[in-house]
């Protein structure tokens, strides 16, 4: 169903009012918001449309647009990250703290895994592999004396990879103890996912891509990337769930999912609520320790057929995620 759909509008008036207009009044922005790579493959910036534009790197908090002629791994090409900022031993201790409490189903094992590669697993023969696993073979032959071809239980190598990417809120309001929580749980989330297919993606009135969907995860480096790239400007959340839709094209929608953390105060770009209907999955960690909207992270949720977690400390995001990822709302 179309997120805008008459029945869909209608159903949102009856359930928290969901089509209502925003709280706030978001600032329209004069120029496409850009979309920066810090992935460590590129230094371009592209504007919204995913087309390269030319000009001078853009100053912190703004939305220009530009390309350098750098080579990639061009963290501070563009004055994002700020290398001054020293790694907090508390930052990497709360993500040590989160990682130990975090308990995420592995994906499911499935007709979409991949045969050949991953992990050994015992499965039911069919005809794709000779190592008979005798231990289980044997556990079921003794309850069926007559077995079937399924029966016999073969050990093979099976790839299932969840698509997931995190959209990281590094705007004004996340400021101080909040960003350090964030850049904690990117760290915690990231090595519990270290196995999938995982894209990080830090936004503000523009966004940076820290990860690509399918590249080599290193959490301690994400943790970094996000604590170097200081708090600034507004807080557009439509971008990032548009950047996280074209980042999961052609990806199964059983497979792939989105988690936003941020505290919604969405201030600058159009409304981020049809975008999220468009999303295979959104979850919402939503930051409310400080200023916040939560009807709007709910109704983000809710259209994006995912959880809204209310997070204050730390201590509530190991089991706010592992209750995302425990619970399948498809």
């Amino acid at each position: 169903m179309a997120a805008d759909s008459p029945i869909q509008r209608r159903s949102d008036k009856k359930t928290s009012k969901r089509g209502a207009p925003l709280k706030r009044t978001p600032k329209q922005l004069d120029e496409a918001p850009a979309l920066h790579d810090l992935s460590g493959k590129g230094g371009l910036v592209m504007p919204g449309d995913g087309t390269t534009v030319t000009g001078k790197p853009p100053m912190p908090g703004s939305s220009a647009p530009g390309e350098t002629d750098e080579p990639a791994g061009l963290v501070d090409a563009f004055g994002l990250v700020d290398p001054d900022i020293p790694l907090d031993p508390e930052v990497q201790r709360l993500a040590r703290q989160i990682a130990e409490r975090l308990a995420i189903p592995k994906p499911r094992r499935d007709s979409a895994a991949i045969r050949g590669l991953g992990r050994l697993h015992s499965v039911p023969y069919r005809g794709a592999s000779d190592e008979i696993d005798l231990d289980a073979t044997i556990e079921v032959l003794a309850e069926r004396p007559v077995p079937e071809d399924e029966d016999i239980k073969v050990r093979e190598r099976l790839l299932t990879r969840r698509s997931v990417v995190l959209l990281v809120d590094v705007s004004g309001s996340m400021k101080g103890e909040r960003i350090k929580a964030a850049a904690a749980t990117v760290g915690a989330l990231s090595a519990e996912l270290a196995h999938d297919s995982l894209a990080v993606v830090a936004f503000w009135s523009d966004a940076a891509v820290l990860l690509k969907l399918g590249d080599e995860v290193r959490p301690r480096e994400l943790l970094d990337r996000v604590l170097r790239i200081p708090a600034r400007g507004l807080t557009n959340v439509a971008f990032p769930l548009e950047i996280a839709a074209k980042q999961l094209a052609g990806v199964p929608a059983e497979h792939a999912r989105v988690v936003l953390l941020s505290d919604c105060v969405h201030n600058a770009g159009p409304d981020p609520r049809p975008l999220a209907g468009k999303l295979p999955r959104l979850d919402v960690l939503l930051d409310a320790s400080g200023e916040k909207d939560i009807d709007l992270g709910r109704d983000l949720a809710a259209r994006g057929r995912g959880m809204c977690r209310i997070i204050r400390t730390h201590r509530d995001v190991a089991p706010a995620i592992s209750r995302m990822f425990g619970t399948d709302t498809r």
